[in-house]
Formats: structure tokens, C-alpha cells, sequence
């Protein structure tokens, strides 16, 4: 079937070359724009979804597997401490890797290896033999969760630029979702199967993932960056017939098309190419290839260093919040080790289920209030505006600490900091073009991995220590900081194109 919708879609095109150089032309933008979000959108939702719900739980597991594998297999503190810390680490390589591979090798196979790495080690975790065992292979499932941002530029690069704040909002529910499921599972598995049966349960969803992965689709934009038009041409047509609308009249033209006109090379010369000639014949890529110019580099180039740099504060801010708003809540509710003795640590655990799994709802006004203002108020003023709304909730703790006042100011500063986390989400990969897409999402987020490896170093050490006040005037810190840093993002990206090329920027 696609091979006869490929020997329709080619000779259709050149036809319409042929009767005229002034045929009409579309981008991918206004094909997106003109279809809508359908039926064809909400599946690649469902897909994306249960990868970042799959992410969430793995995330959420570290919650509950430290304190059981501390127990059964008398480990210090600092070894149960490091079970945390390879995660970490392994999603710090693997943000930054799995970016670079799906710009180089397209979106699918870039989340086709995460989800094996992860469902595969995340499954034989709940065999580890030993301490030692399940520190490699948490690390490895750290590296497969280190590739969760590729799906969602995945995702993003299906949707209408008019739609994309809110869809992004339903997107990140799916990570709200993650944690609920989680916390319900390992309230429900841990007291009667123990900590392994967890991690087992813990990896299907990475396995849905493998088993739906054969009806997946590359990304247009991505087919068009490749010089591959006709390819990304059928995809186009598939979203249309299934959404049951139109694509625009003309002939699809790719990224690509601007870099020729530049050369002063007919725009229609360009299709008329194959995929290979495109990219032999294109002297700007033929170059880049020459010089191995990194996508670091390129992350860092006088057009995006700016974003880049003011990105990865946001990002290192967040984690660093959010990780630690959740290890507060444990933290300073509930008797204080500083002024009682520590015979209230041996309460049932089912209990600490409990907290955990309560609170994870926190998270859901935040992914409501996200998807009122990220359109109405634009991704800057309603990053700034929770940033600076989430100081104001923690101010209170460096002086009063009463129970309900306690637990009713960390619930508020958690629904600010998922509604920021989300937002951040969206206007990452909206500031990056195509070609170093995933990439730049990737290494910000492995910046925002460093902010949750340190959290629990300093924060935690802070709060054991009885130096409360510090800890809380250490978080205003960075998330006034963080604030402050949205304010300088040089532009608003509400409603705008995807950027196709370093120059659109």
C-alpha cells in the first residue's frame, strides 16, 4: 500500500512542476495547521504518553526501592543513597545521547533503543543477585530514561502551531499519571511481593512500548530535513485521510528549500532531486559533514548561545525544585527529628505509601492551571509569573513550621513548580530548529538531571542536620533565580512556526 501511495505522491508532484513554476507550495506548518489535531494526532499522543507515563514510574520507583533494598540487604546510607544517584547519572549520559542519535538517525530509532534499554534492564533489575548487579543495571535504565525527550519532540512535531501550549499540558499529565500509578502499585505490591516484584511491574509499559513501536511514524519534519519530501509527503497524507481533512494545494517544500534559494537554486530543482543526490549536492550540509561541527557547538552558536545558557539554569532549577519540594514534604511534615527522637521512623511503611501517593495529586491543579495560561499568558510570563509564585509559598517556611501550615504551603509551591516543569517542556524544544532538535531538549534536560542528583546531597543533608531554615532559603534561591532567567529568554515562541534551520531562529 505505501508503495502505491509513493507512486502517486512523486509523479504528482513533478507534474505540477511541470505545467508551471508557479505551482503553490505548503510547509509542514501550514499542512499541519490546515489538517488540525484529529484522531491521527490523539494515537501518537497515547504512544509519547505512555513512554513519559513509563519514565514517571521508573522515576517514582526510586521512592520506595532504596529504603526496601537498605533493609534486605543492610546497606549504609550512602549505598542506598547511590541506588538514586546511578539513575541519575545513566539518564545524564543518555539525555544528551539519545538527542544526538534521533537528529542524526530520525525520531523512531531514537526511542526504539531507549525503550528496549529500558524495559530490558528495568526487567532483570528485579533479578539482581546482588548490591552491585542492580547499581549496572539501574544505571542502564537510567541511560534508556535519558531518551523520554525524544519523545516529546516526537510529539510536538505533529502538532498545529496554534494547538501546541495545550497539547503539550495533556501531554505532561501523562507523567502526573506515571507517579499516581506508581505509588498506587507499591502501595499495593510492596508490604505483600516485595521490592522485586515492583521493578518487574515497573518495566511493561516500556514494553508497550516495543510492541506498539511497528505502527509508529517518523517525523515529517525530520523526512524533510533528510531532503526526503516524498516520504514526509505520505506521512502528511495519512494524517489527512485519518483526521478526514485536505492538505493544502501545491507541492510540499522541505526546510532544505530556503538553503537553495539562498544558492540561488530553483525551489522546484529541489524535488525533482532524489534523497541521496539531495544530500550530496547540498554544499552547506556536504560542509558541516566535513568539518564534524557538534551539535554542542551548534547549541552554542551566536544565534542560540543566549537560550541555550539561560535554558539550562531553568532546567537545573527545576529538577532541583521539584525533586526537592517532593523530599520536603517527607522532610519537614510529621514529627521533626530535630525536637522528637527518631521511634516515629518505625512506623508502617504503608503509611509513607500513603503520604507519597496523596501527594502526587499536587501535581494535577498544576498541569490545569499549565493549560489555562500557557496559551493565554505565553510560555515566558507563565513560567516567570509560578517561578516567582512558588518563592512566595516557601518564604513562610524559613520562619513558621505548624503542620497544616506546612503541608498547605509545600501542596501550593508543588503545584507551581509541575506547572513551570510542564511549561518548559513546551517552549524548549519550540526555541531549537529540526536539525538539533532533540539534542538541545536532551542536554537541558541532563543539566535538570545534575539539579536532582545534587538536591538530595544538599537539601536532604540540610534538613537531617536540623538546618532547616537554610534549606529553605537555599531553594528560594534558585527558584527566584530561575525566575529570573525566563525573564531574559530573548523571545516569546506562543503561536510561532517550528524553526527549520539555525538561521530561522
Amino acid at each position: 500500500m505505501e508503495m502505491e501511495e509513493r507512486s502517486f505522491v512523486i509523479p504528482q508532484e513533478q507534474q505540477q512542476m511541470e505545467d508551471g513554476g508557479g505551482s503553490s507550495r505548503y510547509t509542514i506548518d501550514e499542512a499541519l495547521v490546515s489538517m488540525g489535531f484529529g484522531n491521527f494526532q490523539i494515537l501518537v499522543l497515547a504512544y509519547a504518553g505512555m513512554g513519559w507515563a513509563s519514565e514517571a514510574m521508573e522515576m517514582m520507583l526510586l521512592s520506595f526501592i532504596g529504603p526496601a533494598v537498605q533493609s534486605a540487604w543492610s546497606l549504609s546510607p550512602h549505598q542506598e543513597s547511590l541506588i538514586t544517584s546511578v539513575v541519575f547519572a545513566g539518564m545524564l549520559v543518555g539525555a544528551y545521547s539519545w538527542g544526538i542519535v534521533s537528529d542524526k538517525y530520525g525520531r523512531r530509532k531514537g526511542f526504539f533503543i531507549t525503550a528496549t534499554l529500558t524495559s530490558v534492564a528495568g526487567f532483570l533489575s528485579a533479578f539482581a543477585p546482588n548490591y552491585i548487579s542492580l547499581l549496572i543495571l539501574r544505571c542502564l535504565v537510567g541511560v534508556g530514561l535519558g531518551g523520554g525527550p525524544v519523545l516529546a519532540s516526537w510529539f510536538l512535531e505533529f502538532i498545529p502551531a496554534p494547538d501546541r501550549g495545550t497539547w503539550m499540558v495533556v501531554f505532561s499529565t501523562f507523567w502526573t499519571f506515571g507517579t499516581i500509578l506508581e505509588a498506587s502499585l507499591a502501595w499495593k505490591v510492596m508490604p505483600s511481593l516485595g521490592w522485586r516484584w515492583l521493578l518487574a511491574f515497573s518495566s511493561f509499559p516500556s514494553l508497550l512500548l516495543l510492541i506498539f513501536y511497528q505502527y509508529t511514524p517518523e517525523s515529517p519534519r525530520y523526512l524533510c530535513l533528510q531532503g526526503r519530501t516524498s516520504d514526509a509527503a505520505i506521512i502528511l497524507e495519512k494524517i489527512a485521510r485519518r483526521n478526514r481533512t485536505n492538505l493544502p494545494p501545491g507541492v510540499l517544500v522541505s526546510g532544505h528549500s530556503y538553503d537553495f534559494e539562498e544558492q540561488n537554486i530553483p525551489v522546484e530543482d529541489v524535488h525533482l532531486l532524489s534523497p541521496r543526490q539531495t544530500k550530496v549536492e547540498t554544499p552547506r550540509a556536504t560542509k558541516s559533514n566535513m568539518v564534524g561541527l557538534s551539535p554542542l557547538l551548534k547549541l552554542l552558536s551566536r544565534e542560540l548561545i543566549v537560550s541555550t545558557l539561560l535554558l539550562w539554569v531553568v532546567f537545573f532549577g527545576n529538577a532541583f525544585s521539584y525533586y526537592g519540594l517532593v523530599l520536603l514534604t517527607t522532610e519537614l511534615t510529621g514529627k521533626s527529628r530535630c525536637t522528637t527522637t527518631d521511634m516515629h521512623l518505625n512506623e508502617h511503611d504503608d503509611v509513607n505509601y500513603r503520604d507519597v501517593f496523596i501527594s502526587s495529586f499536587a501535581e494535577l491543579p498544576g498541569l490545569a492551571l499549565s493549560a489555562v495560561i500557557v496559551d493565554k499568558l505565553g510560555r515566558k510570563l507563565s513560567m516567570s509569573a509560578m517561578f516567582f509564585l512558588a518563592a512566595t509559598f516557601l518564604f513562610p517556611l524559613a520562619f513558621y513550621r505548624f503542620d497544616g501550615l506546612t503541608t498547605s504551603l509545600l501542596f501550593g509551591a508543588r503545584i507551581c513548580i509541575t506547572s513551570t516543569f510542564t511549561v518548559v517542556y513546551i517552549y524548549a524544544p519550540e526555541i531549537y530548529p529540526t536539525s538539533i532538535r532533540t539534542t538541545g531538549v536532551g542536554i537541558a534536560s541532563s543539566i535538570g538531571r545534575i539539579g536532582g542528583m545534587v538536591c538530595p546531597l544538599v537539601a536532604v543533608a540540610l534538613v537531617k542536620g536540623c538546618h532547616q531554615t537554610a534549606a529553605i532559603i537555599l531553594f528560594e534561591i534558585v527558584i527566584l533565580l530561575s525566575g529570573i532567567c525566563v525573564v531574559l529568554f530573548p523571545f516569546e515562541t506562543k503561536g510561532q512556526h517550528l524553526p527549520e534551520n539555525v538561521a530561522e531562529t
